[in-house]
């Protein structure tokens, strides 16, 4: 305990004051401090002292720590408490618990909307389970993509990228191209969205029956994809859990108890809170109280961009960045350099930091590009797949992904201006990935009981989601098929909800294994990620794949992934990670494909039929008309195209909205040219092709 109590000090005082305290000077001038009052029968004290020698620093840091180490309740008194006579302290004291509770009741008001919009469509998801993973196919295409925005803009999310934009200005946004970005919006909305709809299944795993057949391979397939989701889905709720247990700590203050982290408890809580209506609405209530919690993000958003363009940053600043050894330094940049969008061939971070895995810059945005193409043009099976399957044709597949890409560009002016308040805030920035809620303890009464509110909505609609989606392929895909297929409706309802409760805890569990939140994003997305992307990208493209390589590659891929992270040294770079899991899943995927028999041609030719893609499946379009033919020709030469296009608009698309918080206006013109030049090409190249033909 004396270790971390010191530990504990040595970032409280960094982080309050912006110098460093050597260990040796705690463990001899303040911890003797601490101990004396865990010795005393007292818990009222007078600290006194000359102007100058430290005490409210002290006292600060006596609040911050005495209850978490020592389990005490204790009432400190400084000096300055008697520069105010009894009148004022009392109403000092008042004024502060009014401006708390005033912020608590706006939270307290917005959970209960959230909780009762969900019970409300409790009834339209209930009537079976196309209704509660889907929604009948019947909701709206612009409310599917309120829902999509709400998921993608998590508080996890969020503080990690806002972390990364602080810290290393706008270099940051190419290295959140390994997922947080989610270009693969940009191949969603183009082909690949009508793709998955085309196939008219409820899950991942229920579309491998569609691709490999009803025999052995199909049903293997199935299985494989139904577990390696499940287990993707822990790891998101994982990461989710981390993100928002760390930021809901921050304002809850909530102390650690049986042994387990206050971060926990705070997790624990928010997920509880989206629980209640994620298990009772399924993907119903989910969609919609995603809208309702999108209202308020963009309030949020639209707050903070304009607190944001009241600031000018200085020519130079420094900044915050995490060490190795947990503690956190602060270093000298630019404000040039800090919001230049050109990438760089290098870095020169300081090698003792856990940022300093982006040195080689250049070679780890090349692979998250890789890993963005393969991911893109492979499809994605997470919760984003589960609103195409809820479309009804190509047209709304289509305009859901364009509303959704044009709502998340806005995730970028919040970024961009959390970032640049944070640089604002000076020394009170210490560790980078407590950029945000650091941000929200500046604001206003009132104001700050809102932005937490839109910040849970941003938490809960990804977890909501991301829950919802798992749940689907234990109920759908190995209860109902496996276990019980003659099971009825109740017994399919119970075990959604079951299966949803099962993952959050499996998910909370793990969330006690990982230091930080970058730590867990950069593995789930380049390590047990990178581990499907080969065989999801293969299955579409190489005809002769079958459900045995899909399901070797699959496993080969995540094993690795989860086997290298257990034995993998401190610093390992992330594109390392991606090179062994890809690998391994390359590997398998050839070898299980070409060592197995093939699917039969009736199934390959039903799925050639329906979804029509570009690959190595020449011999099942010549089986169709000339007129099919030349029609698919043309709609796969267009894909390909608008593909090219999609990919720099949506890129350019979010440089502008976070360079409009620079203020970095020469820039900002510059994008948004280019962005509006290829949103004409794509108008022409691609919207006026949408068709509601399947």
């Amino acid at each position: 305990m004396q270790t971390k109590l010191i530990d504990s000090i040595y970032n409280n005082f960094l982080e309050l004051t912006g110098k460093k305290i050597s260990k040796s000077e705690i463990e001899k001038k303040i911890l003797p401090i601490f101990l004396f009052l865990n010795n005393s029968k007292k818990n009222k004290f007078l600290i006194s002292g000359s102007q100058g020698i430290g005490k409210t620093t002290i006292l600060k840091i006596l609040k911050k720590n005495f209850y978490k180490f020592f389990n005490k309740r204790l009432l400190t008194l400084s000096l300055d408490d008697f520069y105010y006579d009894k009148h004022q302290r009392k109403l000092l004291s008042k004024r502060e618990l009014t401006m708390a509770t005033i912020d608590y009741i706006i939270v307290f008001l917005y959970l209960s909307a959230i909780v009762a919009v969900g019970l409300y469509m409790r009834r339209k998801a209930s009537a079976g389970i196309d209704s509660y993973f889907l929604g009948n196919r019947r909701l709206p295409w612009w409310a599917l993509a309120s829902s999509g925005m709400s998921s993608n803009l998590d508080i996890t999310g969020t503080m990690i990228i806002a972390a990364l934009i602080y810290a290393l200005g706008a270099k940051g946004f190419y290295i959140e191209l390994r997922g947080g970005v989610t270009l693969i919006m940009a191949f969603l909305m183009i082909y690949m969205g009508k793709w998955n709809t085309r196939s008219g299944a409820m899950t991942l795993a229920e579309w491998m029956k569609f691709r490999f057949g009803n025999g052995k391979q199909g049903e293997v397939a199935r299985l494989i994809a139904a577990i390696s989701s499940i287990i993707m889905t822990i790891a998101m709720v994982t990461y989710f859990a981390l993100g928002g247990g760390k930021f809901l700590d921050t304002f809850l203050g909530i102390e650690n108890y049986l042994g387990l982290p206050s971060e926990f408890w705070a997790a624990t809580l928010l997920i509880a809170i989206a629980m209640i209506y994620t298990v009772a609405s399924g993907l119903v209530g989910v969609v919609w109280t995603d809208v309702l919690q999108g209202i308020f993000i963009f309030a949020a958003i639209a707050y903070m961009a304009f607190t944001a363009l009241q600031i000018t940053l200085p020519e130079s600043f420094t900044i915050s960045l995490p060490m190795f050894d947990g503690s956190f330094q602060r270093f000298s940049t630019t404000f040039k350099e800090w919001s230049s969008i050109l990438p760089q061939k290098e870095l020169t971070i300081d090698g003792t930091s856990q940022y300093s895995i982006y040195n080689l810059f250049g070679i780890a945005v090349m692979f998250y590009i890789l890993k963005v193409v393969l991911e893109g043009s492979g499809g994605t099976g997470n919760y984003m797949l589960q609103r195409y399957f809820a479309v009804k044709d190509d047209r709304e597949a289509g305009l859901l992904s364009l509303a959704w890409v044009f709502m998340l560009s806005f995730r970028w002016v919040f970024i961009g201006a959390i970032a640049v308040i944070g640089i604002s805030l000076g020394t009170q920035i210490t560790d980078p990935e407590l950029v945000l809620p650091k941000v929200v303890e500046t604001l206003p009464v009132g104001i700050k009981g809102f932005l937490v509110a839109g910040l849970m909505a941003a938490g809960m609609s990804t977890f909501d989601s991301t829950v919802n989606a798992g749940a689907a392929y234990w109920v759908k895909d190995i209860y109902q098929v496996y276990i019980n297929p003659k099971a009825n409706h109740r017994q399919l309802m119970t075990h959604s909800y079951s299966a949803s409760v099962m993952i959050v805890i499996l998910g909370l569990a793990a969330m006690l294994v990982f230091k930080n939140i970058n730590e867990i994003w950069g593995w789930i997305t380049m390590s047990i990620g990178s581990g499907l992307l080969i065989p999801m990208l293969l299955r579409w493209y190489w005809s002769r794949m079958n459900g045995w390589g899909f399901s070797i590659g699959t496993l080969a891929g995540m094993i690795s992934a989860i086997g290298f992270k257990a034995i993998a040294p401190e610093g390992v770079t992330e594109y390392t990670m991606f090179m062994i899991s890809s690998s391994a899943s390359l590997i398998g995927t050839i070898l299980g494909t070409l060592l197995t028999e093939p699917t039969d041609d009736e199934t390959l030719q039903n799925f050639y039929n329906k979804t029509r893609p570009f690959g190595t499946w020449g011999r099942f379009k010549k089986r169709m008309d000339n007129d099919q033919q030349n029609a698919i020709d043309a709609e796969n030469k267009r894909d390909i195209f608008s593909t090219i296009i999609a990919v720099p608009w949506q890129v350019t698309l979010f440089l502008f909205m976070m360079s409009l918080m620079f203020k970095t206006w020469t820039t900002a013109l510059i994008l948004g040219l280019i962005c509006g030049t290829l949103t004409i090409i794509l108008y022409f190249s691609w919207y006026k092709h949408l068709s509601t033909e399947n």
